[in-house]
């Protein structure tokens, strides 16, 4: 059990580490090909955050674990916006732009919809779980998410000259392997060891994948989040979490189920839910007190709401 423990947080070690490797390489990869950096940011950025979700996903998938793939999504889309906003607003309340208002975040509840739906089969049948028809349904989701992020970068910015950043090829692709090793060796040494430790105490692979898991694929967002708070960068800060919920459900999602259908229990509808209502609240935040932000006392309620719900999966395990 120690032994695993220990495995498991080399294996977040390892996992954030590679993702760090892999958008440093692919950022200067983008910079020597003259890509702009607000395209670097919302495609290469976004996705590294979301790499530890991906990877753990994918090996989860691959070795059958259904409950990980489903607890690690659902988890670390619920941290994200109770944990990770309700942490950032109490540090710095969050102003949000009308964009995100109006579009980002009623994406990322219609994303949850779409998860619901196909999880249970309300669409093409009525066995429970996510196909590779399921899959290939959300990757299209994902395609046009990008596609919607590339028009509004389109009309929203002016792109200005880019700054060519002098690299080797040497140290660009040794930025990129590197960051990969680590992502699939990180992403083992979870799935394997956590496994193990669900085994160990006698609760289930959901839990472990709602809580333990969920928290530490979720840190490059935390940190992210953090940091933009403390800059007052409330854009960042909130862009982060919304983006990468979308990201989790729309291309996690459908590549864990393209690697092989995902079995989906009913148990995890309230969780689904409890999605849900977060995204609803956060909508209904930006009228209520100062219109279009996140008050302290807002973000404080997510904040607390997370504790009592983890605390209350826990407490049915034990």
């Amino acid at each position: 059990m120690i032994l695993s423990s220990i495995l498991v947080l080399v294996g977040f070690a390892l996992l954030i580490k590679g993702a760090d490797f892999m958008v440093d390489g692919s950022t200067l990869l983008a910079k020597k090909n003259k890509i702009p950096d607000l395209a670097i940011g919302l495609t290469i950025v976004a996705f590294g955050t979301s790499a530890p979700e991906l990877v753990v996903n994918t090996v989860a998938s691959y070795e059958g674990h259904s409950d990980i793939v489903l607890g690690n999504i659902i988890g670390s889309n619920n941290f994200n916006l109770f944990m990770i906003l309700g942490i950032v607003g109490l540090i710095y309340p969050i102003t949000v732009q009308s964009s995100t208002v109006w579009k980002e975040i009623p994406i990322s509840f219609f994303a949850a919809i779409v998860f619901l739906v196909l999880a249970n089969g309300y669409l093409f049948s009525n066995e429970l779980g996510l196909s590779r028809l399921d899959g290939f349904i959300l990757l299209m989701m994902f395609m046009m998410f990008l596609f919607y992020i590339y028009k509004q970068m389109k009309n929203d910015v002016t792109i200005t000259e880019v700054e060519v950043v002098p690299a080797s090829n040497w140290k660009i692709w040794g930025f990129i392997i590197a960051g990969l090793i680590g992502l699939v060796i990180g992403g083992k040494l979870i799935v394997d060891n956590a496994v193990s430790i669900a085994s160990g105490l006698g609760v289930s692979e959901k839990i472990i994948g709602l809580t333990i898991i969920a928290a530490g694929t979720s840190l490059p967002e935390l940190m992210t989040s953090v940091v933009a708070a403390l800059k007052k960068n409330s854009d960042i800060a909130i862009g982060n979490i919304i983006g990468s919920n979308i990201f989790n459900i729309f291309l996690i999602l459908s590549i864990s189920s393209l690697v092989r259908p995902v079995e989906f229990s009913s148990v995890f509808n309230t969780d689904i839910y409890f999605l849900l209502g977060g995204t609803a609240f956060l909508f209904l935040a930006m009228f209520t007190g100062k219109k279009k932000k996140l008050d302290r006392w807002e973000a404080g309620l997510l904040l607390l709401t997370f504790i009592g719900y983890t605390a209350y999966l826990v407490s049915k395990e034990l």
